[in-house]
């Protein structure tokens, strides 16, 4: 079993109406089901990596809300330690989202998760410097993660970023960040560069010219591109699956991509690993309720 996981971001109650297709601008369509479940990209990534075996704690804000009980009580039953997770008074974190066709759309209202300071990182100092792999993402202040990046520095353990949703990040920031893990959209945001991503090691060699030491650049269903400080360049291949719903496939990749780099695995070794595991999310429905055990992820690589 690994250990050592630290997730410092976002919690977020997803409210889920499900349609046979996406609505256009200005359009209304009927949804055929809605779900009330938790999610946000630091609880989803915290819930996959425990359930992929890890150790996990997570450092966080939810509300005095009902949403806040439920979301503590989703990690706490995946195996998620909440020491770090604090209230703020008011609502907690949001998510709309419109899932149909296998896509999604996602707008979120921050709620408790803006009240992340730099100082309930500060509280949780020790315990984050001692993690072999700290994930964050950018559902809660940047400066906040600024901070843990400095508090962080000359640590053993691995800092990965994933930069959604995609904001301007100071070159200060990204030199201590050891994994950024970017999609296409979040790519080619922070290089200015709208639209889809047709060069994944042009793209990834320029996120590593803004200072990242390494990149998982995630590309939807032709799988991740790692560019390592080792050399290594490659693109990862998922197991083919029929998509349900993509909305974290994301987050699944990053637990698993943290669970196997914490046991020491080889860079492309550990994306195979996330490949298989954000491929067995998409067969289901939802954000946490999506992430697979370890022997669903592996039976799915063994399968590849």
């Amino acid at each position: 079993m690994s250990s050592g996981i630290m997730v410092v971001g976002s919690l977020n109650m997803d409210l889920v109406a499900a349609c046979e297709r996406l609505p256009e601008p200005g359009e209304t369509v009927l949804a055929t089901a809605f779900h009330t479940i938790c999610g946000g990209k630091g609880g989803n990534q915290a819930v996959a990596a425990a359930r992929l075996g890890g150790a996990v704690g997570m450092v966080g804000k939810v509300g005095t809300d009902p949403f806040g009980d439920a979301l503590l009580d989703g990690l706490t039953s995946a195996g998620v330690g909440v020491a770090g997770v604090g209230r703020a008074p008011g609502p907690s974190g949001v998510a709309l989202i419109g899932a149909g066709g296998a896509e999604n759309l996602i707008m979120v209202a921050p709620g408790a998760n803006a009240a992340l300071m730099a100082e309930d990182v500060d509280r949780e100092a020790d315990r984050l410097a001692a993690a072999r792999v700290v994930l964050c993402q950018l559902e809660i202040p940047v400066a906040t993660v600024a901070r843990l990046a400095q508090l962080l520095a000359g640590s053993a353990g691995l800092l990965m970023l994933d930069p959604a949703p995609v904001a301007p990040l100071s070159a200060e920031l990204l030199r201590r960040v050891d994994w950024l893990t970017p999609n296409e959209t979040e790519a080619a945001g922070l290089l200015g560069r709208p639209g889809s991503i047709d060069d994944p090691l042009g793209a990834a060699e320029a996120l590593r010219g803004l200072g990242a030491r390494n990149v998982a650049l995630k590309l939807g269903r032709r799988g991740a591109f790692i560019l390592a400080e080792d050399g290594t360049q490659a693109l990862v291949a998922p197991p083919a699956v029929i998509a349900v719903d993509t909305t974290a496939a994301g987050d699944a990749f990053n637990g698993a991509f943290a669970i196997a780099l914490a046991e020491a695995a080889a860079p492309l070794d550990a994306a195979r690993f996330a490949c298989a595991a954000a491929a067995w999310s998409v067969t289901r429905f939802g954000a946490q309720p999506a992430m697979p055990t370890r022997a669903e992820a592996m039976g799915l690589l063994q399968t590849a």
